[in-house]
């Protein structure tokens, strides 16, 4: 499975972006995907997930209400729609997915990576 994201840029505060991950290879598997950040110094935290089964999405409290994550299944395409956004939520953004039942929030439990898109947001 490949994972590649784009979509980031340089915003001021109070601007929206959206994110783009592009999942291919998966052979038709059921996967949940969704997004995690890593700003300077900090370990990689989650974002948003969007589990394969049923329509409710994990959001991590320091983005629920501002981000929404969605998905379309038929072209394999994952977003991430950031609204309002603030400087503490400049980071390197990661896709990521797995197929294992693993919990959602678990970084551990994703097998696979996208390169990561850099979002900064200044003052």
């Amino acid at each position: 499975v490949q994972l590649q994201a784009s979509g980031g840029g340089l915003m001021q505060a109070g601007a929206s972006l959206r994110l783009t991950c592009a999942v291919n290879g998966h052979s038709g598997s059921a996967y949940d995907a969704g997004w995690f950040r890593q700003a300077p110094g900090k370990e990689r935290e989650l974002v948003a997930i969007m589990p394969w089964r049923g329509d409710r999405p994990v959001y991590s409290n320091s983005v629920r209400g501002r981000f929404t994550i969605s998905r379309i299944k038929a072209t394999d395409r994952v977003y991430l729609q950031m609204n309002n956004l603030k400087v503490e939520d400049t980071a390197v953004y990661y896709c990521a997915a797995k197929t294992n039942a693993g919990a959602l929030d678990q970084r551990s439990n994703y097998d696979y990576w996208g390169q990561g898109t850099q979002v900064t947001v200044s003052s």
